[in-house]
């Protein structure tokens, strides 16, 4: 109940007198009505308490009866329910986020399994585009053709890898990196992109901003979230950056829900363009959902943001009005500065063919034959298998040294690192290359690619597959040195 400690406070005054006096027409109503004998449970107002402050009003009734069972007086009980009120907006807070979290996630595996199964499409188009190309002289009038079939599959497979970044199915490997130093290195190229009408300011923070993540994906979620910023603003405008160290307690915790308190690095992205209501930011994180023109984008941009932030274990918040400009807050784990890596601790050697024997497993047929075609054209001797089984019996009646394992990860009988331990067991200086449409965990922990693993993500150009090849193979040359 609200407190009232005197009883001069209470003494000659009608029940309406506490509560505001907007909302005392419709109490009177309510209460004629209860004076007449009509039970109508609790009433909710906004009360007055004598000092002039306001409160949730909860107001209950009840009659004394005389020995008829006649009403003779009614007892009016007022409750100040503010605390109780805010816990319950607060759990329904909780619970809406919950549920958009939990239908992003279900959106997220549908989004990864169609780019896994359409990464497999685009890599038999892609490889005998290449292979095609190779064949046919560039003044020939076909090649054109087929450049524009490669252009047109390379668009393909960059939607699909931004699919596997809000699925958080991408291969990253993270790295403990100053934030500060991510940002000022990807402003040159932001500029451009942002226009001479947008001032952007930059405003790091002073303390050490260490955190692990890709470099690469930091820099698709940079520019994703700037341009985004700039679609909402109309002639002139700013976009602000900022970063500050936060450490959030149990307090933080306890009212937010998902967050582990501890120390972050706080990320602030902020426009003053033309905002949005609550309705948009209910969806703007669902890959396919955009509010821009037929042409103006493919509604992807803040699901790659979304799926980038929570594979780096980091948490965002979005905060927008109509008219007010948007701001999104994203919270990556702080880590130590000790821990930063330097460029150029993985040195690198010329790569010369020398007709290394590679066993390649792939279970979908037409894949199996390009990348066949493809290791041979390279000068590779290839051992080709369209399951785990036969490339085990492959492996076993083979009299000569199997240089590399490129295999699927995902596959029927048995994965692929279950295969690269079967046949590592017979042949110890096995190396292995992994490619897949998306990791798994066989070989990564959400996304984050284990320290042994060479890996290439479906769908792979010919180019692609020479880098990984000599990359790999370099490997073991400087391990036997």
């Amino acid at each position: 109940m609200f407190n009232c400690t005197r009883e001069d406070q209470m003494l000659g005054r009608l029940i309406a007198d506490f509560i505001v006096p907007e909302e005392r027409k419709n109490a009177f109503i309510n209460l004629s009505l209860m004076r007449q004998g009509t039970s109508l449970g609790p009433r909710y107002f906004h009360g007055l308490k004598p000092d002039g402050s306001i409160f949730s009003a909860e107001v209950n009734s009840d009659f004394i009866r005389d020995i008829d069972q006649q009403p003779t007086k009614i007892v009016y009980v007022i409750r100040d329910i503010t605390k109780r009120k805010q816990v319950v907006e607060e759990k329904a807070k909780l619970q809406a986020k919950l549920e958009q979290i939990e239908k992003l996630e279900s959106v997220g595996r549908l989004a990864g399994g169609v780019a896994h199964d359409f990464n497999n499409m685009l890599g038999v188009i892609l490889g005998h585009t290449n292979l095609a190309m190779l064949q046919t002289d560039q003044s020939h009038p076909v090649y054109g053709h087929f450049s524009k079939i490669q252009q047109a599959a390379q668009r393909s497979a960059a939607l699909t890898q931004q699919l596997l970044a809000f699925a958080r199915r991408q291969a990253i490997t993270p790295q403990v990196a100053n934030i500060n130093s991510m940002i000022t290195n990807t402003l040159d190229m932001l500029r451009p992109l942002i226009g001479q009408n947008i001032e952007m300011i930059w405003s790091p923070g002073a303390e050490p901003q260490s955190v692990m993540f890709d470099h690469s994906q930091f820099e698709q979620l940079l520019v994703n979230l700037c341009v985004n910023a700039r679609d909402a603003i109309t002639g002139k405008g700013r976009i602000g950056i900022v970063t500050q160290r936060l450490t959030l307690g149990e307090d933080y915790y306890a009212s937010n829900g998902f967050l582990v308190p501890g120390d972050y690095v706080v990320l602030t992205i902020s426009d003053n363009g033309c905002g949005m209501d609550k309705k948009i930011l209910s969806k703007i994180f669902e890959p396919f959902y955009t509010t821009k023109g037929v042409g103006r984008g493919t509604g992807l941009g803040l699901a790659t943001v979304y799926g980038i932030v929570k594979q780096n274990n980091g948490f965002i918040n979005v905060f927008s009005e109509p008219g007010q400009g948007t701001t999104f807050k994203i919270y990556l784990p702080h880590h130590s500065n000790s821990e930063i890596a330097k460029d150029g601790e993985s040195p690198t050697c010329a790569f010369e063919k020398t007709g290394e024997t590679i066993l390649v497993v792939e279970d979908e047929g037409p894949l199996l034959d390009l990348d066949t075609a493809m290791l041979e054209g390279l000068g590779y001797k290839v051992l080709a298998a369209g399951t785990p089984t036969e490339a085990l019996h492959l492996a076993k009646q083979y009299g000569e040294t199997i240089d590399l394992l490129m295999t699927d990860v995902l596959m029927p009988e048995m994965n692929g690192r279950q295969l690269q331990q079967r046949i590592q067991k017979t042949n110890p200086g096995l190396r292995c290359l992994f490619m897949s449409g998306y990791t798994a965990d066989v070989i990564s922990h959400h996304g984050v690619l284990d320290k042994d693993v060479h890996f290439i993500q479906k769908p792979f150009t010919l180019k692609d597959m020479t880098m990984k090849l000599r990359e790999t193979l370099d490997e073991k040359r400087q391990n036997k040195g």
